[in-house]
C-alpha cells in the first residue's frame, strides 16, 4: 500500500473523529451549563440527583459508557442502538457535559459575592450583571481549564472505536493489520498531535484576548 492509498482511509477517519469532536462541543457545552446550575441549586430534588449524575459520568470510565449506552438497549428493550455513530455522540456528550458543569461551577462561584452587590447598587439587572460583569470573567477563567478538556477530547475520539465507529485510530489499526506496518500509527499519532496544537493555539489567543479581565 503506497502513501497516497494510506492517506485516504486515514483523512476519512480524521473527518469522523473531528464530527465527534464537534458534536460533543457543540451538545455538551449548553448541556454542562444546565447541569451547573441545576448542581448549585438549593432545592436538593434537583441538585441531588445531579450530583450522582455527575459522580457517575466522572468515576467511571468512559470506555465503559460508550459500551453501556450502546449495548443497554437491546438487553432493556431487544433492540440494539441503531446507529453506532449516535451511541458514541450520546455517550462522549454526557461525560463532557458532567465535566463541564464543574468547570463551569468553578468559574461562576469564583467570583466575589461584592460583585453582585456592586452592581446592584449601580442599578444593574440580574441579567445585565451577569451578561456585563459576570459570565466575561468567568469566561476568562474557564479557559485553561476547558482548553484541557478539548485536548482531552480529541484524544478520546479514539474510544469510539470500542463500538465499531471507524474513526482516525480504527483505521490506522486496520491499515496496520493488514500491512504490518506501524506508519498508520505514526501518521496517526501526528494528526492528533497537529489536531491539539490548532486547539491549544485556539485558547491561547483566546486568553490574550480576554488579559483586560484580571
Amino acid at each position: 500500500m503506497d502513501f497516497s492509498q494510506m492517506m485516504r482511509p486515514m483523512l476519512q477517519g480524521t473527518w469522523i473523529s473531528l464530527e465527534i469532536f464537534f458534536l460533543t462541543i457543540l451538545l455538551a457545552m449548553p448541556l454542562g451549563l444546565f447541569v451547573a446550575f441545576g448542581r448549585m441549586s438549593k432545592i436538593k430534588i434537583i441538585s441531588v440527583p445531579i450530583r450522582f449524575y455527575q459522580l457517575l459520568m466522572r468515576g467511571t470510565p468512559l470506555i465503559l459508557q460508550l459500551m453501556f449506552v450502546f449495548f443497554v438497549p437491546y438487553y432493556i428493550f431487544g433492540t440494539p442502538f441503531k446507529s453506532r455513530f449516535t451511541a458514541a455522540i450520546v455517550a462522549f456528550v454526557l461525560n463532557y457535559a458532567a465535566y463541564f458543569a464543574e468547570i463551569y461551577r468553578g468559574g461562576i462561584e469564583s467570583i466575589d459575592q461584592g460583585q453582585y452587590e456592586a452592581a446592584k447598587v449601580l442599578g444593574y439587572s440580574k441579567a445585565q450583571t451577569y451578561l456585563r460583569i459576570i459570565i466575561p470573567q468567568v469566561v476568562k477563567r474557564i479557559l485553561p481549564p476547558m482548553g484541557n478538556e478539548f485536548m482531552t477530547l480529541v484524544k478520546d475520539t479514539a474510544l469510539a472505536q470500542t463500538i465499531g465507529v471507524v474513526e482516525l485510530y480504527r483505521n490506522a489499526t486496520n491499515i496496520t493489520s493488514r500491512t504490518s506496518s506501524i506508519a498508520p500509527l505514526i501518521v496517526a499519532g501526528i494528526i492528533y498531535f497537529v489536531l491539539n496544537f490548532v486547539v491549544e493555539k485556539f485558547f491561547l489567543r483566546a486568553e490574550k484576548k480576554l488579559d483586560y479581565y484580571q
